[in-house]
């Protein structure tokens, strides 16, 4: 199932609130626009206004109630960090809703094996190939653990 694109770091907070409420979470979202020291020399204008408008960076933190707690970290280049009870996914930004869609709607699972041993937090979004996390007796929450195959 392709992913509606979301070309910009508000459209993607638009689409991660709206499924936040579709699924009675409630969010806090905080943004960080504008230029730091190691962005300053990257991006240059012609210093008419347009150009520069559009190469300010803007980049949010989307923290989300659970359980599990969800904190989605969104980037300027289409890039993501979902974090779900500690474990954190790389995600193109175009698939975050669907990916929380995915948590939400009961499509993870732990998977453990005796040897050699490990446990991996796998999330399956349906039409996307399954996200894989290992996870650790130190990271296993209440949560993650109702959840081990």
């Amino acid at each position: 199932m392709p992913q509606d694109p979301l070309p910009s770091t508000q459209s993607a907070v638009l689409a991660i609130e709206a499924m936040a409420a579709r699924h009675g979470r409630s969010v806090r979202t905080s943004h960080d626009i504008g230029r730091d020291q190691t962005f300053a020399g990257l991006v240059g204008g012609d210093g008419g206004g347009s150009d520069e408008l559009a190469a300010i960076p803007h980049e949010a933190l989307v923290e989300i109630s659970g359980p599990p707690e969800v904190t989605v970290r969104l980037f300027v280049h289409d890039d993501a960090v979902v974090t779900v009870d500690t474990i954190a996914f790389d995600v193109p930004r175009d698939s975050v809703p669907a990916f929380l869609n995915s948590v939400w709607t009961g499509l993870v699972h732990l998977r453990q094996r005796v040897f050699p041993p490990s446990c991996t937090m796998i999330v399956t979004v349906p039409g996307e190939p399954s996200y894989r996390e290992a996870v650790t007796l130190y990271t296993l929450t209440p949560w993650l653990a109702g959840r081990l195959r």
